[in-house]
């Protein structure tokens, strides 16, 4: 065939035209002489198709990103292999060059590009809500008819510190801007609604208690219509503590252990176990606090009673003998409680 550019009849022809005409003009790639990129000053995340990554790049991978995104290869190219430089950087400007090197209708040929990748620094939302001290949870943290002691604040604040750090490898608002320091309580002001609700369950592990939440519409979005809400997560812990005394459905019991959802204890009339779930925490009263049990003495002691001294009067007391204080001896100190007027050992 005749190629019209050269005249050439004993050559390849691609379409109308011969291989060297053909290539000589052909492109295996395209690419913009110059690249914007938008990155945040304080995380180096990257806007992307209107999108914010949520992982921090470093600079210069995020270049490499925007030349890979930027290069649009030709149908015809088959085989390529495409090299990225950056040749030298002017303060916020990347010069840089592409090489590539492809076959095409099997002819073996390479091009270099040249272009510029400038980078704009501006601020992401999630770095911009957490300078503003943004949040979208208050997770209060509460007793139940009693104060909080300072081991359990100083354990809550270890609690939430470690739980924010964990979330913040997979989220950005998992920080705590404020911590607000009441009578009753302490606030924390969480970023984001998911790392609040991981730090109200990580303080319901540590010391049971019952969560309610209760979000509060606080503006609305122009752009959608819709609602923007806050969330307040209240954790209550139980007004008993391990080794208090509680009554629970006419059982009188001694608390061995909280978790987060029961506590554990045993029965002090017979020496059963008891697991009451922490849902019915309404339904538990507290009948002496470990501080309020008394010691006293055991005075005597025979097959059928054990006596011991009343720490109030110094009256002898007959109990009758059960297989659990066969362990105690005559002058042994032994814990009581009284309770409607009785009085019961407990360990």
């Amino acid at each position: 065939m005749f190629c019209p550019e050269c005249g050439s009849t004993d050559k390849k022809m691609v379409g109308d035209i011969c291989i060297d005409c053909f290539l000589k003009d052909f492109q295996m790639i395209e690419l913009p002489k110059r690249i914007e990129v938008q990155i945040c000053s304080h995380c180096n995340s990257k806007l992307e198709e209107g999108k914010w990554s949520d992982e921090f790049i470093p600079e210069e991978e995020i270049i490499y990103r925007a030349l890979e995104r930027n290069i649009k290869i030709a149908d015809e190219v088959s085989n390529e292999i495409i090299n990225l430089e950056i040749d030298q950087m002017r303060g916020t400007l990347a010069e840089c060059y592409v090489e590539v090197t492809g076959e095409v209708e099997g002819a073996q040929i390479e091009e270099t590009h040249e272009t510029e990748v400038k980078i704009l620094k501006t601020v992401c939302p999630s770095c911009s809500k957490i300078q503003s001290g943004y949040y979208e949870t208050v997770v209060q943290f509460r007793a139940d008819s009693r104060e909080i002691k300072p081991e359990e604040y100083a354990k809550a604040d270890e609690i939430v510190d470690r739980t924010l750090q964990k979330q913040s490898k997979n989220d950005k608002l998992a920080y705590c801007p404020q911590r607000a320091k009441l009578k009753e309580g302490y606030d924390y002001y969480i970023g984001s609604f998911k790392s609040g609700n991981k730090v109200a369950e990580a303080l319901k592990e540590e010391f049971g208690g019952i969560i309610k939440e209760s979000p509060r519409l606080i503006s609305e979005d122009k752009s959608t219509g819709k609602g923007l809400y806050r969330v307040w997560i209240s954790i209550r812990i139980p007004e008993f503590e391990k080794g208090d005394i509680i009554k629970y459905e006419d059982n009188l019991i001694q608390v061995n252990g909280i978790d987060k959802n029961r506590v554990v204890g045993i029965d002090i009339k017979t020496a059963k176990q008891h697991h009451i779930p922490l849902k019915n925490m309404e339904d538990i009263e507290v009948v002496k606090k470990e501080n309020e049990i008394e010691t006293t003495t055991v005075i005597s002691k025979s097959p059928q009673i054990m006596q011991i001294l009343d720490p109030i009067d110094y009256s002898a007391v007959d109990l009758d003998m059960k297989d659990e204080y066969t362990k105690y001896n005559v002058g042994d100190e032994v814990k009581l409680i009284r309770v409607d007027n009785y009085m019961y050992l407990i360990n």
